[in-house]
């Protein structure tokens, strides 16, 4: 077998492109690679570009053009992502490396300047900021400035990096999550490289140092968590050792109900997939209801990959995956994939039928409103149930019964118990009186601390977050207001969102809620809360209390969002609005009020929840192509705070002595 068999051209707006064709496969006879599923095809792509018969050889490329549906043995290959992709907390280790490479080869007389990443790196710097203010106009600017306080020397190594290294750019802080970005921008499908004077097509791969990196399998491009040293050793050519996998199709059918979200399927996807046990396989999905779903939906799924156990949550490219790009200020981009991914076997028409490990058939329709908690996300609650699951756990220490190998490498990161309390007592219903800065509240058992809209999972989602904005609308008019107990914070994993939303004139109503734009990165959703009040830590502590916080993150282990709150609740950023609203997640949300309105008439969830017409016109009018566009191109530059960091330009890294 010989690789240039394989290469043949496609032209795309009269540009010539070379491709690995592996439909070729079929036609010699080698493999049927029409029967694979979409994800082994992009295995079988790459071995078969990178074949060079010294790191991938001919029986590599056969044995997973060969794939089958289980193997007795663990059966490696050399997959070689198309790029990397990093956050702060993990990218500064990797830079701290080169940094030193570069010195070593300084010092020994070579030229520094050689060290660089041999594999596209991008790094986004977006797990450092802190809710420390909140409820304000300037809760931004406030954050900001406190996150350079305390991140400025980490922050001058990267601009560093940024200036010094080739095939590494940097996300300035205060711009976004790296998930949702490589999802709008970052992400290219199909990727285009000059190899010999001719631009070589193909699928768009990666790895990243966090776990939700996942989320970009929802447009089509395969892409997994891994660690520091497996980061490195990609980002610097090395190929990543991994044993094939299984592939779990799942059918999706039917369609989402009226007032469901994509934060309601993926709590429920997730429960769902943690009872079949895909712990570190492939999931695949496919069938008619995933023609149902949006990118920004796909891509909530595929998200909380980790959280149901799987390697890759992934969603093959399609027609969706086009208009998306479109959207995103990618037409260039759409045009090459569309017409790439056709002549390779890798578009799906939702005719094809791939041969999987298993298939699960999963019905959208049977989706409910749902949170997740109050300590795992697969503990998935029915809204209706909220009250009486919580009072199950009222006064004890929520025990995690899980073996092991069912929350695979999460368990340490999850404090799960191995062992349940012996008895679960009831504790009373007390309240406490607490002094905000002037204002009396109360606050007792079940009592909500922290009411989050954060994280790449929901906030890269229009539905969802319009449809808070929406919530949020209904809920002034009807004089409603969030108690003084509740800490309120709004951390988009992007600028596009809050673009959006002040284009909608929604932004009013979420402020008047307390819902100020506090950052732009992960915040709450990786514990980066910032303190309660004084006062209302007092009363915890004083009186044992077992409060709340609700965001609409993907993880809620006992203590991540903040070390004074025993439960965390997962939920749409509409519930998160709601939820704050009550105060409380000793509420049954579907026949209690949240509150009176300003004639003393009780208002319910349902008197202010938006219809999908609602949101759906507004997301149509509002999220267009320019907002993408103005936000992407600037943004490498930073902000203000980022331009004025001093930064000597040099081969080698200035290190404090």
């Amino acid at each position: 077998m010989q690789k240039q068999e394989f290469i043949r051209q496609i032209k795309v707006n009269n540009r010539p492109y070379d491709i690995a064709d592996i439909s070729l496969f079929q036609e010699k006879g080698i493999a049927d690679v029409n029967k694979l599923p979409f994800s082994i095809r992009i295995l079988v792509e790459n071995l078969l570009r990178k074949l060079d018969g010294r790191i991938v050889r001919k029986e590599d490329v056969l044995k997973i053009a060969g794939w089958k549906k289980r193997y007795d043995e663990p059966v490696e290959i050399p997959f070689h992502p198309a790029r990397v992709l990093m956050q702060d907390f993990t990218g500064v280790p990797a830079v701290v490396d080169l940094a030193a490479m570069r010195d070593a080869v300084k010092d020994l007389g070579g030229d520094p300047m050689k060290i660089n990443p041999l594999v596209p790196v991008d790094l986004v710097i977006d797990h450092s900021v802190q809710v420390d203010y909140f409820g304000s106009p300037d809760a931004l600017q406030k954050n900001v400035d406190r996150e350079y306080e305390r991140k400025g020397e980490r922050y001058a190594l990267l601009k560093w990096a940024q200036k010094s290294f080739n095939n590494f750019r940097v996300v300035p802080p205060n711009s976004g999550i790296c998930h949702q970005v490589n999802l709008e921008y970052l992400g290219q499908v199909v990727m285009v490289e000059s190899i010999d004077g001719k631009s070589m097509a193909y699928p768009d791969s990666l790895v990243g140092t966090d776990s939700h990196t996942t989320m970009i399998d929802g447009i089509g491009v395969m892409g997994w968590g891994v660690g520091g040293i497996e980061a490195e050793a990609v980002m610097l050519g090395q190929p990543y050792y991994m044993t094939i996998p299984q592939v779990i199709g799942v059918k999706l059918v039917g369609e989402l109900k009226e007032g469901i979200t994509a934060t309601d399927l993926v709590l429920v996807v997730t429960e769902f997939l943690r009872k079949h046990n895909v712990v570190e396989k492939f999931v695949e999905y496919f069938g008619p209801g995933m023609k149902t779903l949006s990118v920004p939906d796909r891509a909530t799924i595929a998200n909380m990959t980790p959280e149901y156990g799987a390697t890759v949550g992934f969603f093959p490219v399609d027609e969706k995956t086009i208009e998306y790009l479109h959207l995103t200020h990618r037409e260039k981009q759409a045009d090459l994939v569309e017409i790439y991914t056709r002549a390779v076997g890798l578009f799906y028409t939702g005719q094809q039928d791939p041969d999987y490990t298993e298939v699960l058939e999963f019905d959208l329709s049977s989706v409910k409103p749902s949170v997740a908690g109050p300590a795992r996300p697969q503990d998935r609650i029915e809204l209706k149930d909220l009250k009486d699951n919580f009072a199950t756990v009222l006064g004890c220490k929520h025990a995690r019964n899980a073996d092991q190998a069912d929350i695979s490498t999460f368990h340490d990161e999850s404090g799960s118990q191995t062992v349940r309390t012996p008895c679960c007592t009831v504790t009373d219903a007390e309240k406490y009186a607490v002094n905000i800065d002037g204002k009396s509240a109360t606050i007792g058992h079940g009592s909500i601390v922290i009411a989050a809209i954060t994280s790449c999972t929901n906030t890269s989602n229009p539905f969802v977050l319009m449809g808070a904005g929406l919530l949020a609308q209904k809920a002034v008019a009807k004089g409603l207001k969030v108690p003084s107990h509740v800490k309120t914070s709004l951390a988009p994993g992007s600028k596009v969102v809050i673009r959006y939303l002040k284009d909608a004139g929604l932004m009013p109503y979420l402020e008047a809620l307390g819902f100020y734009l506090a950052a732009f990165g992960c915040a709450t959703c990786i514990g980066n809360s910032g303190p309660l009040h004084p006062e209302i830590e007092r009363v915890i502590y004083d009186n044992n209390l077992t409060v709340a916080s609700v965001l609409s993150g993907n993880r809620n282990f006992e203590a991540r969002i903040h070390q004074s709150i025993r439960a965390n609740f997962l939920a749409s950023p509409l519930l998160v609005v709601a939820l704050a609203l009550a105060g409380s997640v000793d509420i049954d949300l579907t026949v209690e009020p949240l509150g009176t309105d300003s004639s003393g008439r009780p208002v319910y969830l349902l008197d202010i929840w938006p219809t999908n017409q609602e949101i759906q016109t507004l997301v149509h009018k509002h999220v267009y192509k320019g907002l993408f566009e103005s936000e992407y191109t600037k943004i490498f530059d930073g902000d203000e705070f980022w331009q004025a960091l001093e930064v000597t330009e040099s081969t080698t890294f200035d290190w404090d002595k």
